[in-house]
């Protein structure tokens, strides 16, 4: 194309019809070009209806198809689209450890295609610590620091994305919750395994609070539980409850009214 493009403008001056030919030739490539852009930003308006109605499986058939492709805002949603299949129920063990690095990759190829993509950061850290459950506790603890690095990326690039913030505030808590035969096992392979503080979580959670209020119910459940571990039981019956009075939409919804009634029933 490019050398038929150079060849044509070294013959622009020949006659009138050849300079005609030329900028027929450039509309029609232009026109492509438009063309083909309009058509990434549809199939990506179409997965997001898709995903916002919750057609999990029928998303990643519609994603998969362009699995080869070089637009970052593609791979990683297909990378979640990947993900949220091996999340399902009637998704055997086998097809759920498959999807899972299949997930990894597709966020990876991300990555690569657009460093700057924050979405692609976020996606890469949580396929990454999935991945790590099906290599065991010395991986995903040395996975974990990549993790937050990525999580903190992410919000470096998009500081309003509620969900990353909290992201990294269930990494911190789950390093403060750590049992202490895991950081024996940590401190046994890692010079410096990674350490957290239920302070440093709440602080996370706070923050994604701020970031967009009111915006998930585990966040808000997080919360309470938090303060609960900090032994602040005001604060903890305030968020626990804004988590069970959260309208429930989805499944985790429930899973979340339900633990944050059971944790005020054991205040």
């Amino acid at each position: 194309m490019q050398v038929l493009r150079k060849s044509l403008q070294r013959a622009v001056v020949l006659s009138t019809g050849t300079f005609l030919v030329y900028e027929a030739h450039k509309l029609i490539s232009g026109f492509a070009e438009v063309h083909a852009s309009f058509k990434v930003e549809e199939v990506i308006e179409q997965a997001d209806y898709l995903y916002g109605s919750g057609e999990t499986e029928k998303l990643y058939r519609q994603l998969l198809q362009h699995k080869n492709s070089d637009d970052a805002e593609l791979l990683w949603r297909l990378a979640r689209a990947s993900r949220d299949l091996a999340q399902l129920s009637s998704t055997s063990a086998e097809e759920k450890r498959q999807l899972a690095y299949e997930a990894l990759e597709y966020a990876k190829k991300a990555l690569e295609k657009n460093e700057s993509n924050f979405a692609a950061h976020k996606w890469y850290a949580i396929c990454l610590s999935d991945v790590g459950d099906f290599e065991g506790i010395k991986t995903k603890i040395g996975n974990a620091i990549v993790i937050k690095e990525h999580f903190q990326r992410a919000i470096e690039l998009n500081p309003k994305d509620a969900t990353t913030i909290h992201l990294i505030g269930i990494w911190c808590y789950s390093f403060a919750e750590m049992p202490w035969y895991q950081r024996k096992i940590a401190a046994t392979l890692f010079a410096t395994p990674p350490t957290s503080t239920f302070q440093e979580a709440l602080h996370y959670f706070h923050m994604a609070e701020e970031a967009d209020p009111n915006f998930y119910s585990k966040n808000l459940l997080f919360l309470g539980k938090t303060y609960l571990k900090l032994n602040n039981k005001k604060m903890a019956l305030l968020w626990l409850s804004k988590a069970k009075e959260y309208p429930a939409h989805t499944e985790e919804d429930k899973q979340v009214q339900k633990e944050a009634l059971e944790l005020l029933n054991s205040i």
